[in-house]
């Protein structure tokens, strides 16, 4: 038989039955039988035949002091010279409710017939029952032996509730233990996903767990090899277009040297360049490496402050407001280059730029600002398409070709996080990069 879900589906309900039925038989036994056994099975007979027959024995007038002698706390012996001086309800049938604990009870005697009555706390009208023997002696006098019932006995409502709560306890806990066992394959199914979408050249994943699971895990891993085999494919076709594409924009450079014409050369030398430029930085997105980097452990604070030094060796000021130590498990090449494409930006297109680090339960939050013209409101996603650039505030003079945007969103993607814009009251720009801890 597959080890099937459906398979697991059905055993947990037969196990989560059984052990149900299980703790309600043996809180039956404790709560029923133990709690509030029959007469027969308290363990007192044995001791009521020895003290009839030693009771017997002796003289009539010592029997009440001997009674009293032979009884404790918890266990009363008395006697009464006939049945009417004893004070006991008034039963149809005042026997023991077993014809066989009856025959074994007199069989400990070892005397001749004698009448006797038994009383089990069920057997009084009100609360407060008891076990209660009566034995006739030879001369027809009588011992009454009466023992207290056992007050952890439950009446029928509270055994009701109790074998229910323990009957829900019992599918619970069975059924916690089924679907743990369920969801480990699938918990390292995710984990196999989440680390393919880290790493591109993660190993496949193991193939555990039910068929349906199991079937899942090797199709997932034959598109992993798809698209590995699609990637490599890619960066092969890419090193093939950056060679094929240099060597004509060189001898066009070459050629445009023997332009006479100053100002067409100068055109011509520009387009030259923008192509380059586009070849290049597209040629960066697609390889990318930084993506292909371990993550690893890298104080986040102190990449940005380090970052913000380069750029005063520039002569340009960025303020920067966060811990002066950070611990964040990420790509540290990768996080740089996204700061770097934002501070960038903030930099060319905008004044006064900033930085703010803060950490909150769980995530981590950077904010790039400056105070610029901003961007409108409709535009916010389509700056992060490849190739897209704002007319007024990106142009051929910046020198950008529109993919700084859409590489930091794709390496803070990876992150498992967001990067958003966001304008500021007063003018200028927020890109806001929540990262996940």
């Amino acid at each position: 038989m597959k080890n099937t879900v459906a398979r697991w589906i059905a055993l947990t309900i037969l196990i989560a039955m059984l052990t149900a039925l299980a703790f309600n038989a043996l809180f039956a036994q404790l709560a029923g039988v133990w709690a509030r056994p029959p007469l027969t099975e308290t363990g007192l007979l044995d001791k009521v035949a020895v003290i009839v027959r030693v009771i017997e024995a002796a003289e009539p007038s010592q029997r009440s002091h001997l009674a009293q002698a032979v009884g404790d706390e918890s266990f009363s012996v008395s006697w009464a010279v006939s049945r009417e001086g004893i004070d006991l309800p008034v039963l149809d049938d005042p026997g023991f409710h077993s014809t066989e604990a009856e025959e074994t009870f007199k069989h400990l005697l070892k005397g001749p017939q004698r009448r006797m009555e038994g009383y089990e706390p069920s057997d009084w009208p009100g609360p407060g029952g008891r076990y209660a023997l009566l034995v006739e002696l030879a001369d027809h006098t009588w011992l009454m032996f009466s023992s207290e019932s056992r007050s952890w006995g439950l009446s029928e409502g509270p055994r009701s509730l109790v074998v229910l709560v323990l009957v829900l306890i019992s599918t619970a806990l069975v059924t916690l233990i089924a679907t743990r066992r369920l969801a480990r394959p699938l918990q390292h199914f995710a984990q196999g996903a989440r680390r393919f979408g880290a790493d591109f050249r993660a190993p496949p994943i193991d193939p555990v767990g039910p068929h349906e699971i199991r079937q899942a895990i090797l199709a997932f891993n034959g598109m992993q090899a798809q698209l590995q085999h699609f990637i490599q494919d890619r960066t092969q076709m890419l090193a093939a277009i950056s060679h094929d594409l240099r060597a004509p924009l060189t001898r066009l450079r070459l050629r445009g040297e023997f332009i006479e014409d100053a100002d067409q050369q100068q055109r011509l030398f520009r387009d030259v360049d923008e192509m380059q430029a586009m070849i290049s930085t597209a040629l960066e997105f697609f390889r990318d490496d930084a993506r292909l980097e371990q993550a690893t452990q890298l104080d986040l604070a102190e990449l940005l402050q380090t970052l913000i030094d380069d750029y005063r060796d520039q002569a340009i000021d960025i303020s920067f407001d966060g811990p002066p130590r950070l611990v964040y498990f990420g790509r540290p090449l990768g996080l740089k280059r996204v700061m770097t494409n934002l501070m960038d930006n903030a930099i060319h297109y905008g004044l006064a730029p900033e930085i703010e680090l803060q950490q909150r339960p769980g995530q981590v939050t950077i904010r790039v600002l400056d105070r610029g013209p901003g961007i409108p409101v409709d535009q916010h996603e389509q700056v992060f398409l490849p190739f897209f650039r704002l007319e007024g505030s990106r142009n051929k003079s910046t020198g950008g070709v529109g993919l700084g945007l859409s590489t930091a969103r794709a390496i803070v993607l990876e992150h498992g996080g967001t990067l958003t814009l966001v304008n500021r009251q007063g003018g200028g720009l927020e890109a806001v990069v929540v990262l996940p801890v």
